[in-house]
Order: structure tokens, then C-alpha cells, then sequence
């Protein structure tokens, strides 16, 4: 059974949110979740604009009207090329707090959002307002980049072997049932630095290398029997697991990347926070956050 049944889609009906909103519409249909549709309306620069100036009251109210039009021309979009129809509502407030409670009150399964932006502004964004969502989030979140055109075909989920592995590939079975699932898991022969600095010749720094690697693969080999993909492809590589998950992404083509947000320490989670963040930024196909 899917782990999806109510998907909230968080959209300031930009381009980058509206193929959000067709992405997610696309999951609903496959997986019979239902689909909720906000925007949230920032008042706060209306109201510092409205104290220097003549800004009338009824201003505020047209620009919530005109929100409400476009957000149900937006759901009727929905329903004619996907045939899946959508509860959506416009909120004033703060953007995070009102898309928390949201997903807190709907019991979303899934928060979907677009990756606004290109360059120098979508590494603030996702910098900043995306990395603090995934902070405060109580549910997956899938940040699209992509216009989407078919249902995801590849995946690549990143693991660490924490226990947030077995849940990042539970996720991406449930989000693409029938795509193929790619389990990578990139290792660092620890003390190598040192190693080197200490001029220990590459010949022995291979052999170091190939006992961790080795170790690694087996653990990876248990982890895909214990998710019940035994099948899976797996690939270990070394090297920066920051760099190495973005460049398999590109290699390998994948449409969609599934990582936790923490592994099992809080060391851990300081790290894999930089790493998810990292990925988030540079990756060219959509990312899905587990929890």
C-alpha cells in the first residue's frame, strides 16, 4: 500500500511552482492521494508600503481576491490535463508558518515545492527559505526543478546506513513503484589525510581504501536485502559524498534523488544537513527529502 495519501503543493505561481503543482498531480494520479493547493500571501510589504504611503485597505483585500482567482485557475489546470482535482486555498501570513500548520492540520504525506530560481538566486533560496523548511517539516519534501513530462523512471538514493536509509528507500519505492531504484553509497577510508600527509605510499593507501570499500559494499548488499530489493543496482564509490551523489545523479541520468535529511549522530546530522543542502543546490533533477 502507499505510504502517500495526501499531498500539499506550497506555490507563489511561479513557473518553477506551477511544474511543482504538475508534478505532484502527476504522483496523486498514480497513487490516489489527494491533492491540496496553497498560497500563501505575504502581507507584511503591503502593510510597511501601506504606512509610508496612501495605500488604501481595499488594496490588501485585491490582492488576496486576485491570488484566489489565479490559485483556481491553477487547479482547474490541474483537472483538465491530469483529471485530478484539488482543494485550493489562499492564507495571509508567514510563508513557513502557514505552510507548517497546513501540513500539520491536513496530515500531509508530502509537501511539494518548487526550486525557484536559477544561479545565484536559487543557491539563496535553497540556501535559506527551502533549508529552513526542511528543518521545521513533520513529512517528506519534494523540491521540483524539473518540467515534468512522465513519471520518474531512475532514482538514486544515497545512504549512509543510518536508520533513515531503510526509510529514504520506502519513500522512493512508494513515490515511483515501477522506476528503477539506485542505491549509492559513497565512503571516506577515515584517518586518510592523515595518511597522506604522512607520505604513506599509494600503493598502501589503495589497499587501505579497498578494505573499507569492500566492507561497505557488503553492508550495502544487506541493507538492499532488508528493504526487499535485492536486485538493486548498488554502487559504492569513493570520495566527497557531497560532489559524488550530484555527479552519479548526472552519470547514471537519474529524474529523482531520495536522501534522509539526518544520520544518527548529531555529528551526523550537522554533516548530511550540509550534504543534503549541497545536492539541493547543485543537482539538475528534482530531490526528495525523507525524514
Amino acid at each position: 500500500m502507499s505510504q502517500l495519501s495526501r499531498i500539499l503543493i506550497a506555490t507563489d505561481l511561479s513557473t518553477s511552482s506551477r511544474h511543482a503543482a504538475e508534478r505532484a498531480a502527476i504522483l496523486s494520479k498514480a497513487s490516489g492521494a489527494s491533492l491540496d493547493l496553497l498560497y500563501v500571501v505575504n502581507l507584511v510589504p503591503l502593510e510597511r508600503f501601506k504606512q509610508v504611503t496612501a495605500l488604501q485597505d481595499d488594496v490588501l483585500q485585491q490582492v488576496l481576491d486576485s491570488a484566489k482567482v489565479k490559485i483556481h485557475q491553477l487547479a482547474e489546470t490541474l483537472y483538465q490535463r491530469h483529471n485530478v482535482a484539488c482543494l485550493a486555498r489562499v492564507v495571509p501570513g508567514s510563508v513557513l508558518e502557514e505552510i507548517t500548520r497546513e501540513v500539520q492540520d491536513k496530515s500531509a504525506s508530502l509537501l511539494v515545492c518548487g526550486a525557484r530560481g536559477q544561479s545565484v538566486v536559487r543557491h539563496l533560496l535553497l540556501g535559506s527559505t527551502a533549508q529552513r523548511m526542511l528543518n521545521r517539516m513533520i513529512c517528506p519534501v519534494l523540491m521540483v526543478k524539473q518540467t515534468p513530462r512522465r513519471e520518474y523512471r531512475t532514482l538514486l538514493v544515497p545512504v549512509d546506513f543510518s536508520p533513515s536509509s531503510l526509510r529514504s528507500i520506502a519513500l522512493a519505492r512508494s513515490i515511483a513503484p515501477q522506476a528503477e531504484i539506485i542505491l549509492l553509497h559513497v565512503f571516506e577510508a577515515p584517518f586518510e589525510g592523515s595518511m597522506r600527509f604522512a607520505n604513506i605510499d599509494s600503493d598502501t593507501l589503495h589497499q587501505y581504501r579497498t578494505v573499507f570499500k569492500k566492507d561497505a559494499m557488503e553492508k550495502l548488499s544487506a541493507l538492499s536485502e532488508e528493504a526487499g530489493l535485492p536486485n538493486a543496482r548498488q554502487i559504492v564509490v569513493h570520495g566527497d559524498p557531497a560532489w559524488c551523489i550530484v555527479e552519479q545523479e548526472q552519470e547514471l541520468d537519474c529524474d529523482l534523488i531520495v536522501m534522509g535529511k539526518q544520520g544518527s549522530s548529531a555529528l551526523e546530522e550537522l554533516l548530511v544537513g550540509s550534504i543534503t543542502k549541497h545536492v539541493l543546490n547543485e543537482s539538475e533533477c528534482d530531490v526528495l527529502v525523507s525524514l
